[in-house]
């Protein structure tokens, strides 16, 4: 990387309240996209889904709790996979311990994959998270939402991040969910790609520093990303 130049402070002070007006208007421009997309409509959830949780077998409204709202992280964890994917590991880390603040605002967090509840568990217990995370147990619904493809192939007309393509079995997404008054579920949201990466404050503090997430030299993003008890272990 090429590093910023050293100037006086008071050059310095100068170039950054230059700058403070770009990040005031990105704020902005931030507060009405979002505003924007709480005015998206809205699709009725119509299919039975039934999920398996440390309690039981769950309805997607039985992870609802008792919160009007359910964020569902779709977390790569194939059905045969022995370990859930590193990337999707580094966002639980960030997003881990969130469900209580979330539960203030009437809303649920729940991580779901396709690997059997016993796989999950045990890779839960071996990082130390603590948010509900529940098995779709074959029933269709990384399917249905966008982030697994059987044999890459696209289904439901849907490819991955909403093109006509998917490059994985099995990739990261964020869906939202609102009960209605009359009981019935609306998926209200979906975003994958670089849209998750509001959830990641590791990469939001990176991105406040001279070297940033300094990737641009390594043969993929995040090459150099370990789970959190392999750094040390793995070269």
């Amino acid at each position: 990387m090429t590093a910023p130049k050293i100037v006086s402070r008071e050059d310095w002070l100068e170039a950054r309240k230059a700058f403070l007006a770009k990040e005031k208007a990105f704020t902005k421009e931030r507060d009405a996209l979002s505003a924007a997309r709480r005015e998206l409509p809205m699709v009725i959830v119509d299919k039975d889904y039934v999920f398996e949780t440390e309690n039981g077998k769950k309805t997607l409204a039985g992870l609802f709790g008792q919160h009007r709202q359910l964020i569902v992280y779709h977390f790569m964890f194939g059905e045969t996979w022995e370990e859930g994917c590193p990337s999707c590991s580094f966002w639980a880390d960030n997003y881990d311990r969130l469900d209580t603040h979330l539960a203030a605002r009437d809303t649920a967090l729940v991580a779901i994959s396709n690997a059997p509840l016993t796989k999950l568990q045990a890779y839960k217990k071996r990082l130390g998270w603590s948010f509900d995370w529940v098995s779709t147990a074959g029933n269709g619904f990384g399917v249905d939402f966008g982030v697994t493809f059987p044999d890459k192939e696209v289904r439901n007309g849907q490819g991955y991040n909403y093109t006509d393509a998917a490059f994985s079995e099995e990739l990261p997404g964020v869906s939202t969910f609102l009960k209605l008054e009359d009981g019935r579920i609306a998926h209200t949201y979906s975003t994958y790609g670089r849209g998750l990466d509001m959830l990641n404050m590791a990469y939001n503090l990176l991105d406040l520093t001279a070297m940033g997430r300094h990737e641009d030299d390594l043969p993929w993003p995040m090459a150099w990303l370990r789970r959190r008890d392999r750094y040390g272990v793995e070269g």
